[in-house]
């Protein structure tokens, strides 16, 4: 197991010293879209995202930050690349967390600046190191972006910042190689006590990206390895936040929003559109922050068992389900209203609670006329 690490507050928020994993992702609009970005943060938190990362590759994007800074009390992170005055622009715009490499800055005065700016107004730093962009004498020395090398890279940055007397760090080493992502952050588990942020970087598609990000995401956190998380996929970053919030539920580390438990079909299915039905309930209880634990069997072979142990379960005869709640059988439903009517017990569920008597159940058992 991992030890424990040093805690960091970003805004309100712990990273580390045995918090909750934190869900982050980061906004894909131009950052001088105020709008653009404002709307899509709302989506990112209303998918359960705790704190959002912006781009700032420019003054124009440093500006904007003034006003998104606000009109959202979300945490905020500046995502800064090579320009230590783009930085002080974010500080001064009120930002919670800069993600800026010290070595890429130049002069030890201008990282120090930058250094006294974010102590002043407690913001912590995350170094951030890039299997795909490690500093060219490491590579020479390595040969490659091994994991020695990032996590070299990484030890550079943060002795730098130690040196100032500034401990407020959080590292992470992302590589898109998941093998590779996985040794670096062992590695730098073994040397340093301040909190990880895990990613598995560029993981592509939202098929082959999440399958990816659940295998590194899930090894290091099985291991206690990991304080923070991003899942970086080629979608929009709420379908990033959902595939965060499913691996660490799957590993029930948090618990979040409606777990769905639906079979995988076979030849005993009873209905046609089986899929469908899934995916539109799904759908249509994405906006549910509470944690339930749903049921949806297309047959009477498993569909008990499971739904004894959900809160709200379904199963599939001809042309007929029946909904149970807690194992205890509710009522029937025709096929044409399955969805319809599962949908109103779950939030029927939300407004009673999880609870239901014997009693209540047969009272609401409704024979199909």
């Amino acid at each position: 197991m991992g030890k424990t690490t040093r805690p960091v507050m970003v805004r309100d928020i712990q990273i580390g010293g045995g918090a909750p994993v934190v869900v982050q992702s980061m906004t894909k609009t131009d950052t001088t879209d105020v709008d653009g970005t404002l709307k899509q943060i709302e989506e990112m938190v209303a998918a359960g995202c705790e704190i959002v990362r912006i781009a700032v590759p420019d003054d124009a994007a440093a500006d904007a930050l003034k006003e998104i800074r606000k009109r959202t009390d979300v945490p905020l992170v500046a995502d800064i690349h090579f320009h230590y005055k783009l930085a002080l622009k974010a500080l001064e715009a009120g930002i919670d967390k800069l993600r800026i490499n010290p070595g890429n800055i130049g002069k030890i005065e201008r990282v120090r600046e930058v250094v006294r700016a974010a102590e002043a107004q407690k913001v912590p730093i995350r170094i951030g190191v890039n299997g795909g962009s490690l500093e060219k004498d490491l590579l020479k020395k390595y040969g490659s972006a091994t994991p020695e090398a990032m996590l070299e890279s990484g030890l550079r940055h943060v002795h730098i910042l130690e040196d100032l007397g500034f401990g407020d760090i959080i590292i992470s080493l992302k590589a898109s190689d998941v093998n590779r992502m996985v040794a670096a952050y062992r590695l730098m588990a073994a040397e340093v006590d301040y909190p990880l942020h895990l990613g598995v970087t560029e993981a592509g598609t939202p098929f082959g990206g999440t399958i990816k990000s659940a295998i590194g995401l899930g090894i290091l956190l099985s291991e206690d390895i990991g304080d923070t998380i991003r899942v970086s996929l080629a979608a929009e970053p709420h379908e990033e936040v959902r595939v965060a919030w499913e691996i660490l539920k799957s590993l029930e580390l948090r618990k979040r929003g409606v777990t769905v438990v639906a079979c995988p079909t076979c030849g005993r299915l009873d209905i046609d559109n089986f899929v469908e039905i899934v995916t539109e309930v799904e759908r249509r209880l994405a906006h549910v922050e509470e944690p339930l634990h749903l049921s949806i069997m297309g047959c009477a072979v498993n569909g008990p068992g499971e739904a004894h142990d959900s809160q709200l379960g379904i199963t599939f005869g001809r042309n007929v389900g029946m909904i149970f709640k807690n194992g205890v059988p509710l009522r029937r439903v025709s096929g044409e209203d399955i969805v319809e009517e599962f949908v109103k017990e779950v939030e029927l569920l939300r407004t009673e609670g999880p609870s239901v008597s014997p009693i209540e159940a047969a009272k609401r058992l409704v024979p199909l006329g």
